[in-house]
C-alpha cells in the first residue's frame, strides 16, 4: 500500500505542476494577444 500511495502523490504533484504551467502559459498566451 506504501508503493501505492506514492506512486499517487507523485501521479498528483505531476498532475498539478501540468495545470500551474498551462495556467500561467495561457495567461501569458492571453496576455500577448491582448497587446496585438
Amino acid at each position: 500500500m506504501f508503493i501505492d500511495e506514492v506512486v499517487l502523490a507523485g501521479i498528483g504533484v505531476v498532475g498539478l505542476m501540468f495545470v500551474f504551467a498551462g495556467g500561467i502559459g495561457y495567461f501569458i498566451w492571453k496576455d500577448s494577444q491582448n497587446q496585438k
